[in-house]
């Protein structure tokens, strides 16, 4: 058996350090949905997502599978997704209640359950790095739900249409695994994030976004069709050409 360097050693458990901070992300972001601070707890689930953006290809790079061969880093990547990307989302679709009266709990509790379909899933991936299915994105749902300020029986439709979706082999763009208009997507996803971060800190409790700053919320609903359009060329051609 290959012995690593220490210096190997070292930078591979820095690397499972820097995705376990993930767990802490999300859990500051579970106070502040206890706290009644949907802003904050968004912004929280934003640093996790990239955090969970940067560690796999900094694993990958390093190969740190093969320095720690003990520690399974997709495991832990699993445990803190599901946690940041399906339990916080639905425990703040519940707090905030962004579906009919009555119907919180149940739309909290079919997030959690279809979510585990998904990490379970031994082909949640096409072979050129889409999702297949709904890829439990519940954080971009209760994003939206904030930002939006859609009507109640309007964003139940939507959890039951994402749930659905889990298991139906439609395709959803990975921003960062996608090798296919790689640097196009890269520079919306880039341009998304400045966008939504600053609707988010905008947002008023009584959801003024669209009357207070309407470019930001339309711009915000613009990029991120641009990963709606590119998932359903996907799915419909079943490939993704960059020409």
């Amino acid at each position: 058996m290959h012995s690593h360097s220490p210096a190997a050693q070292l930078r591979a458990w820095a690397i499972h350090l820097f995705t376990a901070l993930g767990a802490v992300t999300g859990l500051i972001s579970l106070i502040a949905v206890a706290d009644g601070r949907p802003a904050a707890a968004l912004v929280w689930l934003g640093i996790g997502m990239v955090i969970d953006g940067l560690d796999g290809p900094l694993a990958r790079r390093y190969a740190i599978r093969e320095v720690l061969p003990r520690v399974d880093g997709a495991i832990l990547d699993h445990i803190i997704d599901y946690m940041t990307y399906a339990v916080i989302p639905a425990m703040f679709i519940y707090t905030f209640g962004f579906l009919p009266d009555g119907l919180n709990l149940l739309g909290a509790a079919v997030v959690m359950v279809t979510a585990q379909y998904c990490f379970a899933n031994r082909d949640a991936k096409t072979s050129d790095n889409f999702f297949a299915g709904f890829p439990a994105a519940w954080n971009m749902i209760a994003l939206c739900f904030y930002l939006l300020d859609l009507p109640e029986w309007f964003a139940l439709a939507i959890v039951v249409l994402c749930a659905v979706l889990t298991f139906i082999p439609i395709t959803f763009i990975h921003p960062f695994r996608v090798k296919a208009l790689r640097p196009l997507t890269l520079a919306i996803t880039g341009a998304w994030s400045a966008v939504t971060l600053a609707a988010v800190l905008l947002q008023t409790p009584n959801g003024g976004l669209q009357t207070n700053h309407p470019i930001l919320f339309w711009a915000f609903i613009l990029l991120s069709a641009y990963f709606l359009v590119i998932s359903g060329v996907r799915t419909a051609r079943g490939h993704l050409s960059s020409g």
